[in-house]
């Protein structure tokens, strides 16, 4: 099983959906075993237009269809999570490393805030390189 890494934001449309795509896309360039989920604590009834739009310039395609709620399970079997925003809480005990990110809003302009968020993944995949990278298999 490829190590997780759950995004999640509020609504579950644009931040944690633009950051699980951009990290599926740059983990598998990187040859890296990792998987990717976006959800949200009070997730929203559609995706993000502007997260939408923004993805297919970039040629990513975004995941699920519409926002999902964050599961236990996702959180238990996570390597890493990642919230967008320190007043998210996350339910439940996480065995795994919880980091807060603090990036610009989808809605005030998609390349800010995917920059933002690449460079984020930029150091997490560093991370991920020396405990999953090639040599050492897909171990969490």
């Amino acid at each position: 099983m490829r190590p997780l890494v759950v995004f999640v934001c509020e609504h579950g449309a644009a931040k944690s959906i633009v950051a699980a795509a951009w990290l599926r896309r740059l983990a598998d360039e990187a040859g890296l075993p990792l998987d990717a989920v976006a959800c949200g604590t009070d997730p929203s009834a559609e995706l993000s237009p502007d997260a939408m739009a923004g993805l297919a310039r970039d040629g990513i395609a975004p995941g699920p269809g519409r926002p999902q709620p964050l599961h236990r399970d996702e959180l238990r079997r996570a390597w890493r999570v990642v919230r967008f925003g320190q007043d998210l809480s996350i339910p439940g005990p996480s065995t795994s490393p919880v980091e807060t990110w603090d990036v610009p809003a989808v809605s005030d302009g998609y390349d800010a805030a995917r920059d933002a968020i690449v460079s984020r993944l930029q150091q997490l995949l560093a991370v991920a390189r020396a405990a999953h990278g090639p040599d050492r298999g897909a171990r969490t």
